[in-house]
C-alpha cells in the first residue's frame, strides 16, 4: 500500500471537507466552512494513495513567533495504522521548523499517538501574559481552544492539550 504526502492544492479542499465532516458530526473536530478551508489551503498537507485518492490530511496553523498548532489531522479508516498519520505529522513538523517555530501544540483525543511523537500533556500557562493578551484577540476558534477560553469548553471536553518542543 503506497501513499505520498504533499502540500494541499485548492482542488483538494472539497475532499478535505468530506474527510472532516464525519468527525464534525461526532464532535471530535471543529467544523470549518468551505471558504475557511480554501483560505487555509496553504496550511494543509494531504496524503494520497497510488490512485490519487485523498486518504489523510493535517494542517499547521501559526499561532505566534515560536508556536504553531497541528490541527485537522485526519486519516481515513481504511488507512489507519499504516503510518499515514505519522507521515503527515512529520511533514507538518518539518514545515514548522522551516517557518522557525520551536513549539507545536495540539488538542487531541489521540494522546497515545501524539505521545509516541514526543508531545506531552500541558497545563494552561503555555505563553506569557503579554502573548496571551495578543492571542486572546484572535477570532480563530483554535486559538480560543489553545487558551482554554470558557466559550469553547464544550468543544474541548475530553481532549488533551499537548505540546512538543521541536
Amino acid at each position: 500500500m503506497q501513499y505520498t504526502v504533499r502540500a494541499a492544492r485548492t482542488a483538494d479542499v472539497r475532499g478535505i471537507q468530506s474527510m472532516l465532516e464525519p468527525y464534525v458530526q461526532r464532535r471530535i473536530l471543529l467544523g470549518k466552512d468551505l471558504v475557511v478551508l480554501f483560505e487555509a489551503t496553504q496550511q494543509f498537507v494531504v496524503a494520497e494513495d497510488e490512485h490519487g485518492r485523498l486518504i489523510g490530511c493535517g494542517a499547521l496553523h501559526v499561532m505566534w513567533d515560536d508556536l504553531g498548532e497541528v490541527r485537522t489531522l485526519i486519516v481515513t479508516d481504511d488507512w489507519l495504522h499504516h503510518g499515514v498519520g505519522r507521515a503527515i505529522v512529520e511533514r507538518l513538523e518539518a514545515n514548522a521548523r522551516e517557518l522557525g517555530l520551536t513549539r507545536l501544540f495540539c488538542l487531541t483525543f489521540e494522546v497515545d499517538f501524539f505521545t509516541r511523537r514526543g508531545y506531552s500533556p500541558i497545563g494552561e500557562a503555555v505563553v506569557d501574559s503579554d502573548v496571551y493578551s495578543q492571542l486572546v484577540r484572535s477570532p480563530d476558534e483554535g486559538i480560543a481552544e489553545f487558551l482554554d477560553l470558557a466559550h469553547v469548553k464544550p468543544n474541548t471536553l475530553g481532549n488533551t492539550r499537548m505540546l512538543k518542543v521541536l
